[in-house]
């Protein structure tokens, strides 16, 4: 039995047009499954560990939704020890970019229906679980301003979602002021002043697929941390067209570290995300936990 979770309000209500189609192939193909709605990441995370909870045989649970969805059943998934499948229909969709799981709906249905999992480490804080990247500063506020906006809806309905990003980040720069940031990594504490954004990646991409961390790779037993700091407002404009190819690597101003225990403290308060969600605005404690979940991949 496979359990699907569909958020109808993901991608401007691409959720709820791709369960159709979803639903109409499972019927045909005679595939045993059941199926829950949601309309925010809270609910998904309470009926799924409920559901999860009753005598049956689950396969796995295929989320059609955004990478906010996937990260609230994070931890009833990793409880249960049941495989994620991504059926993708938000406006970033990192997760299903991060494991290879094409944008066709049918097609990542046949992905999982194939049956292959591999293994995927998780990024752990107080605060809970993330699968994807965990976003402090700039580019978590760029992310903050477009899930309030308008132009992002706009966007979604052209199926333009990264654009909504770019628009973002234009937003941002207006109001978003550089500080100071410790960085410890594996027992190793720099600080590095005016600094923008620290992002710690489990997959190459996020906020839409700019790729951050081009070296990340989910199933590593490693975290990768890019750090932009000491760069003007131009110099940071110039960056992110770079990142679209992973080729800001090799800035002056951008800083990579790679490890399994990490804490970051900025001097002033700083929006945190993970998968795009709300975590914490203080100092954080970050490890990485090795195989935590096994993912339905190509």
């Amino acid at each position: 039995m496979y359990l699907f979770v569909i958020n109808k309000k993901s991608g401007n209500g691409n959720g709820y047009r791709t369960w159709i189609k979803i639903r109409a192939a499972l019927d045909a193909r005679l595939i045993r499954y059941r199926h829950v709605f949601t309309e925010s990441a809270g609910q998904a995370e309470d009926v799924i560990a409920a559901t999860l909870s009753e005598p049956e045989h689950w396969l796995g649970v295929a989320v059609i939704g955004g990478d906010g969805t996937i990260h609230s059943v994070l931890p009833a998934l990793k409880e249960f020890g049941i495989p994620l499948a991504v059926i993708p229909a938000g406006s970033g969709n990192d997760t299903a970019r991060g494991f290879g799981i094409p944008h066709d709906p049918l097609s990542a249905l046949d992905i999982m229906l194939a049956g292959r999992t591999r293994a995927a480490d998780l990024i752990a804080t107080a605060n809970g679980l993330t699968l994807t990247a965990l976003a402090i500063g700039f580019d978590a506020q760029v992310a903050e301003n477009v899930n309030a906006s308008l132009y992002k809806k706009v966007c979604n309905f052209f199926r333009v979602g990264r654009a909504a990003y770019i628009v973002g980040i234009l937003h941002t720069l207006l109001t978003f002021r550089p500080c100071r940031v410790t960085v410890a990594c594996d027992g190793m504490t720099n600080t590095y002043p005016n600094a923008w954004l620290t992002a710690i990646s489990n997959v190459s991409s996020y906020g839409g697929g700019l790729h951050i961390c081009p070296d990340a790779h989910p199933g590593d037993g490693q975290l990768d941390i890019c750090i932009v700091h000491g760069c003007s407002r131009l110099q940071l404009l110039r960056l992110f067209p770079t990142v679209l190819t992973g080729k800001h690597v090799n800035l002056p101003f951008v800083t990579f570290l790679r490890g399994q225990a990490i804490s970051v403290e900025f001097d002033q308060h700083r929006l945190a995300l993970g998968d795009g969600e709300n975590l914490s605005a203080g100092p954080l404690d970050i490890t990485v936990e090795p195989n935590a979940l096994r993912v339905y991949a190509a």
